[in-house]
């Protein structure tokens, strides 16, 4: 469940779209509660972002249902933080070598250490920011290790790297990272039941990125009915094979 573009509703489970639905407040999913209702369809798991109109939405229509926050999601939520935190610092920084170097570092910020271009000489660049800004030193630093807690062998490992990842963050005293400390701690079940759940709204990239371009080439779909069925003619074939 995402709301990038609207409530966009998936089913992991037979990879087809079960639901587009208009806006992104917990409205745009009544229909879809009232269909789950009828056919009497029992919901074991869901995987959802971190917005509060969805999460209540869940709690109350499906409260026995295992709620996963989508690992993408929070990483993508750091990732901004950091695009902020970096920002902030451009716009006080003086010296004139410190700024150019954090004018063009964003996606080296960004980017995962594996995926960095030896050839054109990413990771030296990326070195040399984080050895002349001590904060964008320790937000990168927990970047990384907050990517780890979705490694861990277990529930219970992947708690104690939670945990002390928000004293870390905390003890940085950078207020854009304390931001991400106060959501982290919020919804820190939901997160950690990725393990009970190995479930995520990764496959509803790629649905999304479909949904952006039909959206672009009409200009807009003023139909919602007839754009919900643009969208489920992507995947023709699926609904075929699953009746």
């Amino acid at each position: 469940m995402r709301s990038e573009e609207g409530a966009c509703i998936y089913d992991l489970d037979k990879g087809v779209v079960l639901q587009v639905g208009k806006g992104k407040g917990s409205e745009a999913l009544v229909p879809f509660w009232k269909r789950i209702k009828i056919n009497k369809v029992q919901i074991e798991s869901v995987a959802i972002d971190m917005s509060p109109a969805y999460i209540l939405s869940v709690k109350t229509n499906a409260p026995k249902a295992t709620m996963v926050f989508d690992h993408f999601h929070i990483i993508k939520k750091l990732n901004e933080t950091i695009s902020k935190i970096r920002r902030d610092l451009y716009n006080k920084e003086k010296d004139k070598v410190i700024k150019k170097s954090l004018k063009g570092s964003r996606w080296l910020l960004l980017k995962n250490p594996e995926n960095l271009n030896l050839e054109k000489g990413e990771d030296s660049r990326l070195e040399k920011v984080l050895e002349t800004n001590t904060t964008l030193f320790y937000a990168y630093y927990l970047k990384e290790e907050l990517r780890e807690l979705w490694n861990q062998d277990n529930i219970r490992d992947a708690s104690k790297l939670l945990k002390q990842w928000i004293e870390e963050a905390n003890e940085t005293e950078i207020p854009q990272l304390k931001k991400m400390v106060e959501l982290l701690t919020k919804h820190k079940t939901g997160i950690l039941n990725w393990y009970k759940c190995n479930i995520s709204t990764g496959p509803l990239e790629g649905i999304n990125n479909k949904i952006k371009t039909l959206k672009r080439q009409a200009y807009g779909y003023r139909d919602l009915d007839f754009f919900m069925l643009k969208i489920k003619a992507m995947h023709q074939d699926i609904y075929a094979k699953c009746g």
